[in-house]
Formats: structure tokens, sequence, C-alpha cells
């Protein structure tokens, strides 16, 4: 039954973060404008996807955050350390759906892993009895995750993917790294100013360049090697220091286009970020 996808186990009151996770993406995608990254208005720095490919990426992907959800709960009396393993399969079932919609680009890899890991642990601490908190879910997702930089980059002798190529380069561990740390970037750079914005889409552009500013992107380092990182992280600190309206954002989004930078790895812990302050209320 957990390895269909669609299937829905959610505590009565609680935040459905499988639900969550498939707006994250469609608020996110349709965020306009986003420097260098895929929204209404343009392609951003990709000549390979556009808006109604990412829109079918996540009608094929959101349906397994249920079936995520689903094994955190079927299995949540099993260590921890055992969940990895577990929902792995249905990982790799999701990035077969993803690269199945968009004729083999890679749209969304980092969202499966960042919000599959979410809604994994909200399964299980559901299957506890537990309540859904910021601290609790991240807490889980840590634990969860515990080793993965050691076992997958600093213990691996191949380097076949982009994120253990950055790892051996430049000691950057991605996404494996955010998660492993229970999502720490958004927690301390996005979840405490969240609510200083009244209007919902310039909360969400805050929260946008603030990740910009302080994650270290490994899309970026791989487009544009670390001065493009750094690029990006100072005009993002610079708009944050200075006041910024979309004007603004629409010449990042030009400066980052003309030097094909896209800050990918932001864009995925921006749909973090609005999962988990819809969870914080």
């Amino acid at each position: 039954m957990a390895g269909l996808p669609g299937i829905k186990l959610s505590s009565v009151g609680a935040p459905d973060v499988p639900d969550l996770a498939r707006q994250a993406l469609l608020d996110e995608v349709w965020l306009t404008p986003k420097p260098g990254l895929v929204d209404a208005a343009n392609n951003g720095s990709h000549r390979d996807m556009d808006l109604p490919m990412f829109l079918g990426s996540i009608a094929a992907i959101a349906p397994w955050f249920s079936t995520f959800h689903a094994l955190g709960h079927e299995h949540a009396g099993r260590g921890t350390s055992e969940m990895l393993r577990l929902i792995r399969p249905a990982g790799i079932a999701c990035e077969q759906a993803m690269y199945q919609a968009t004729q083999g680009v890679n749209t969304h890899k980092g969202g499966v892993f960042s919000l599959g890991l979410l809604s994994a642990a909200a399964g299980r601490l559901q299957g506890q009895g537990k309540a859904l908190t910021v601290s609790a879910i991240c807490a889980t997702v840590s634990e969860i995750c515990s080793g993965i930089v050691e076992r997958e980059l600093v213990a691996s002798r191949k380097v076949s993917t982009v994120g253990e190529r950055l790892y051996q380069q430049f000691g950057l561990t991605g996404a494996r790294g955010e998660a492993e740390s229970g999502f720490l970037t958004v927690r301390q750079y996005v979840l405490p100013y969240w609510q200083a914005e009244s209007c919902p889409k310039r909360r969400l552009l805050a929260a946008m360049l603030r990740l910009m500013a302080a994650n270290p992107d490994t899309n970026l380092v791989s487009r544009g090697g670390l001065n493009g990182l750094r690029y990006v992280q100072r005009y993002a600190t610079r708009l944050l220091l200075q006041g910024w309206h979309e004007d603004d954002l629409r010449q990042m989004d030009a400066d980052l286009i003309a030097r094909n930078l896209s800050p990918g790895g932001s864009a995925d812990l921006l749909a973090v970020s609005a999962v988990l302050a819809e969870i914080a209320g």
C-alpha cells in the first residue's frame, strides 16, 4: 500500500505536509521575478526548461509526497537510521516519474530529495503520535540523514555526480549537508524573518533573497565557480541591506542570465521554507 503514490495518512487537524509540499513547488515556480530561474516571465538561465515543463514535473512528482509520508508512518517503529534505506526506492521512482514527464531534464531532483524527506519525517512523527512542529520535523530529517555527507561525499572514491565533484573540489555538501543539518539555513536565515513582510508575494521574494545571500548554492558553483556564488551572494546581500523593489529583481535576473547563473539550490530551499513556515503557523 505504501508503495503507491497518492495515499494520504494525515492526523485530523495536523498539517498535510505532502499537500504543503505540492503547493510550495507551485508557489515557487510561479513566483516572478526570480533572478536566473524559470518563472512566469522567462526561462532564466535555462535553455532546456520552461514553465510548462516545471508544471508537468510538479504534476508527476507531487503524488509521491504522500508515498513518502505513508512510508514514514508505516515504519515509524523502525530505527531512524533505517529510514533513508526504506524510502530511497520511492525517491528513485519519483525521480523517474519526473524524468519521464520532462523527457530527461532535471527540474526537481533537489526538491524531490528535500520535500520527500520532510514528508517522510512528518509521517514518522505522526506514526509515533508526536506533534508536527518545525523543530521536531527538522530534527527528524537530520536524524534520518545522519552520516549521509560522510558516507556519500567524504568517503566516496568516485566522482560520478555534480554533488560529488563539487565536494571534492570545494568541500560543498549541497542538499545532503542541508538535510543533515535539519535545514539549518532555512531555520537561521528565513523563518525568523518570515512575518516581516505582510504581502505573501513579497514574503516569498524576500525569503528567496535571504537564501541567495546565505546559501552556498552548488548550482551556482557548478555554473560559475566560487566567483559566481560570491557574485550572487553579494548581490542579494546588497539588495537586502539597501531595500529592494521588483524592478531590482528584474535587473538582477538580467544580470544572472547574462552570466548564465541559476540559484537552483535556493529555489529548492524556498519550497522547504514555505512548508516549514506553514507548519510554524
